[in-house]
């Protein structure tokens, strides 16, 4: 009897991450696992076993992976938000070794490279959901290359609701819900402006009223590409506003987190809270929620070659539209989360693939089929 492959997992090796992914394994996957450290594949080049089976899991939450992936001499301080383009490009160099190792070992990739780098490219990403008909807000053609040229193109398209996003940020880091009325301007942001201009990104919401300083944050990320999005008005609940955060595992919704908040960031970590789910869906009524959750199939359409997308949703006011504001290729940290068969987000992803399903065609929809990213010799 052949052997199953070996499952390697690319990750921190203790990080939250790794250790929750392992768990599962340990009874959802036959064969044995390894770890494959972030640190050691940024500097490269690496071996694969023959065969294995690689999953790409998130570089973050790790000092020094950050600082050798921005190819910086010293570790930003915690919190800071610096370097997001040089770290996109060692992203890219990291992957580029871990593809050289996949051909040379004959291993199958559960998450495409190229879809990650496109996953972590704002601009690229929001371009290819564009082109695809998927819903989005409508988006500046161009990134500004500073607050001068962003009240510039504001102006030519007549919007005075934005939100600037670093194109290559996560987490809501160095996002700016930017508004503009009658010469005022008011941007609510995570980001904590520190003296000599550096940004830290905080747990705490803060206001920015002032054009100086809203201008000098802008200036400082510009540099590292810019992406920004007309605001789309989130439906709400009560006196909060709603959005979901939706995981597709093998090209089939399985998670659903309700996210809501008093303000226009709606991420949990800013100290928002997990909405009511069904409150939602009986809102939203069974035709436009299961519109909702194809937009989200469709989006997984356009990355084929990742086991898991996780999308950020908008379901705008009135319940009836939605639209799409990210995805994310390592979104699946959703602690407490059960899909209908009471396996969690790493659970689910293991049983598509004992079951071959991520191999297997999607049904109901227009793909050929949902397929591993195998490395050509």
């Amino acid at each position: 009897m052949t052997p199953p492959p070996v499952l390697v997992v690319v990750g921190n090796p203790d990080n939250r991450r790794v250790t929750g992914f392992r768990a599962a394994a340990a009874g959802g996957w036959p064969g044995r696992l390894e770890v494959l450290p972030w640190r050691r594949l940024v500097i490269g080049p690496v071996r694969l076993p023959a065969g294995a089976v690689v999953r790409i899991d998130s570089p973050g939450e790790d000092a020094e992976v950050d600082r050798l992936l921005r190819g910086a001499a010293r570790p930003a301080e915690h919190g800071e938000i610096v370097g997001l383009a040089a770290w996109h490009r060692g992203l890219g160099v990291a992957l580029d070794h871990l593809t050289t190792a996949a051909r040379a070992a004959g291993a199958t990739l559960l998450n495409a490279p190229d879809e990650i780098r496109t996953m972590f490219d704002k601009r690229a990403c929001h371009a290819r959901l564009a082109a695809a008909g998927v819903p989005v807000p409508p988006a500046l053609p161009t990134a500004p290359r500073d607050h001068a040229e962003l009240r510039a193109a504001l102006r030519a398209a007549g919007w005075s609701r934005v939100f600037v996003k670093p194109a290559h940020g996560s987490s809501a880091s160095g996002v700016l819900a930017l508004e503009l009325a009658g010469g005022r301007i008011r941007a609510t942001t995570s980001v904590e402006l520190a003296p000599g201009g550096r940004l830290f990104n905080s747990l705490r919401v803060r206001t920015y009223q002032s054009e100086r300083d809203v201008a000098a944050i802008v200036d400082r990320l510009a540099p590292d590409n810019l992406h920004v999005e007309r605001w789309f008005p989130k439906a709400g609940l009560g006196d909060r506003v709603v959005d979901l955060r939706v995981l597709v595992v093998a090209g089939e919704p399985t998670h659903v987190v309700v996210r809501s908040s008093r303000g226009p960031l709606t991420n949990l970590h800013l100290g928002n809270a997990r909405g009511d789910l069904a409150a939602v869906r009986a809102a939203m009524g069974p035709a436009a929620y299961r519109a909702a959750l194809d937009t989200c199939v469709r989006v997984a359409d356009r990355f084929p070659g990742s086991l898991h997308v996780a999308v950020d949703l908008l379901p705008g006011t009135g319940w009836r539209r939605h639209a799409v504001a990210e995805v994310n290729a390592f979104g699946d940290l959703l602690p407490g989360l059960r899909d209908d068969a009471g396996r969690d987000p790493w659970a689910a992803q293991l049983h598509a693939l004992r079951t071959g399903r991520f191999a297997a065609p999607t049904a109901g929809h227009t793909t050929a089929g949902r397929v591993p990213h195998r490395v050509a010799a």
